[in-house]
């Protein structure tokens, strides 16, 4: 049997979006290590001068460093002079994981330098700056080195987490991996990122081994011209910083497509993004992965992306904060999405247009044998078993007011112990291997049928209509108004069927979500064409 290559995951313009994202990754990383040593180096010398404060501050440093990273970027978040989301938090973040290992290294070399050099350089007639630059500095470089070293390297593996947050990098294939239950897209940026972490460490590894051979009389300058290369390198960051931060993040002809983490919505993005390439001279950058909903809300609400696919029941319950329409409230879907368009319209300065033609509601899933074995085909019938049972859902749906809770107080459902917090495109094979006994879905995911489970009927209504809705700035649809008819031709091109087939394309074919949305818009045409 012959291996196929290149894999079906592969596309020829992933090379491409490697190289695109791995210099995106190498901004991040040289940015901070920049950002970083131009606030450790003043305060590494500062606090070696001055004993009692050299304690606190590694000690607020250390405590950084305890920080899970994911956190960090969280919190960062939150800060209104950081913009919210994209590269400015991120580089904030790499920066304050970078400055413990700087820190201690420069402080570590300084005090290991012998009191009796510094005596003989004053001795000499140096001065207290001359004995800093040509007695202390050079030979506290080793061990700057080795911090910074230790400090690149955890900056290019924390600098793959900054995807969750719009900061692209390669860490953009790692988390569409992860959605996608794809090993290849993994790789795609595991990989890279490897080999650049491996190559910054080898090369600073070189660069400290060949001042360490250099003669005595040339060490010291040589050790400066290290030290002003330094320095040069955190002016430029700032100045990269400083344009990330003051420049607009995309050229005039260009409209900013974002999506969730997870495959439907990866696809439901190219299909938006394909769509206004093929139709429009306009460039479209895509910004896919950007976390769960109240992310990418403020991604859309803040101008950093244009549009992206929303579930009216999600922008009903979560993002409006209404109560789900009772269940004897006529055409309930009509009404959700009527009274979604007029407050986003109202209340963020966002269209909402109509359908795509599908609606993708929460499945609440057991596996199939099971279903048939206890005779359960209602959410209802199994809530006797759940106290026996172990529940597993994504992040968001435990977090979300349309989510568990309310599900388990509208149901009576108490399980053994707490669900299972994991990855949504996780949850299906956990159910299918029997790690866990339930779980919530997606209606049109492709997995159901093909690992053979049950979705359970909604018997009581708990959740609202589910209809699949681009939402676009408005601002945007001002200045580029071709866009309102090519977004208006995907009204109800997509049925739940075809959608739950082109899911399963990407799922389980492991085929490119750029490709499966290619092939559909053929089909499209085709079918079009014949008509």
């Amino acid at each position: 049997m012959t291996s196929r290559w290149p894999p079906a995951w592969w596309d020829g313009a992933l090379a491409g979006e490697i190289l695109q994202r791995s210099g995106e990754h190498l901004l991040l990383v040289g940015s901070a290590i920049g950002l970083a040593l131009a606030i450790s180096l003043p305060l590494g010398l500062w606090i070696s001068r001055r004993p009692r404060w050299a304690g606190p501050v590694l000690a607020l440093a250390s405590t950084v460093q305890t920080v899970p990273s994911l956190a960090i970027f969280g919190l960062l978040l939150t800060v209104p002079l950081l913009g919210g989301i994209g590269t400015t938090p991120a580089i904030v973040a790499l920066t304050l994981y970078a400055l413990l290992p700087l820190l201690r290294g420069l402080v570590t070399g300084l005090a290991q330098v012998p009191p009796g050099l510094k005596q003989a350089g004053s001795a000499l007639g140096l001065s207290d700056r001359q004995v800093l630059l040509r007695v202390e500095l050079p030979l506290a470089l080793p061990t700057l080195m080795a911090g910074l070293r230790v400090a690149t390297v955890i900056g290019v593996g924390v600098a793959t987490i900054a995807a969750a947050i719009g900061a692209g990098g390669l860490g953009v294939f790692i988390f569409r991996g992860i959605a996608t239950v794809n090993n290849g897209l993994i790789l795609a940026g595991a990989l890279p990122a490897a080999a650049i972490a491996l190559l910054a460490d080898g090369g600073l590894g070189w660069l400290e081994r060949r001042l360490a051979r250099r003669p005595s009389g040339t060490n010291a300058p040589g050790r400066q011209r290290v030290l002003r290369l330094a320095w040069g390198l955190a002016g430029l960051a700032l100045g990269a910083v400083l344009a990330l931060k003051l420049l607009p993040p995309a050229g005039g002809g260009t409209v900013r497509i974002g999506s969730k983490s997870f495959t439907e919505q990866l696809i439901l993005g190219e299909l938006l993004a394909q769509q206004i390439e093929a139709t429009t001279p306009l460039t479209v950058r895509r910004d896919f992965g950007l976390g769960g909903t109240g992310l990418i809300h403020a991604a859309v609400r803040s101008g950093r992306i244009d549009g992206y696919v929303e579930y009216t029941g999600t922008a009903w319950t979560t993002l409006l904060d209404q109560p789900p329409p009772p269940p004897e409230t006529p055409d309930p879907a009509e009404r959700v999405f009527e009274q979604t368009r007029r407050l986003y319209a109202e209340r963020f300065g966002l269209t909402v247009f109509p359908s795509l033609g599908f609606e993708n509601s929460f499945a609440i899933l057991v596996r199939r044998a099971e279903a048939r074995r206890l005779g359960i085909a209602t959410i209802s019938e199994v809530a006797p078993h759940t106290p026996g049972w172990r529940a597993g859902f994504g992040y968001e749906f435990l977090n979300r007011p349309d989510g568990f809770a309310g599900l388990a107080r509208r149901y009576g459902l108490r399980f053994a112990r707490p669900p299972e917090a994991m990855d949504l495109g996780l949850t299906y094979r956990a159910l299918a291997e029997g790690r866990v006994d339930l779980i919530a879905g997606d209606t049109t995911n492709g997995l159901i049928p093909a690992l053979d489970l049950q979705q359970l009927r909604d018997d009581r209504h708990y959740f609202p209509p589910y209809d699949a809705v681009p939402v676009f700035h408005t601002a945007t649809l001002q200045r580029r108004p071709e866009l309102v008819p090519v977004i208006q031709g995907l009204t109800g091109r997509i049925s739940a069927a075809t959608m739950q087939r082109l899911n399963a394309q990407v799922d389980l074919d492991g085929l490119d979500v750029a490709e499966v949305v290619r092939r559909w818009r053929l089909q499209e045409a085709g079918a079009e064409g014949a008509s």
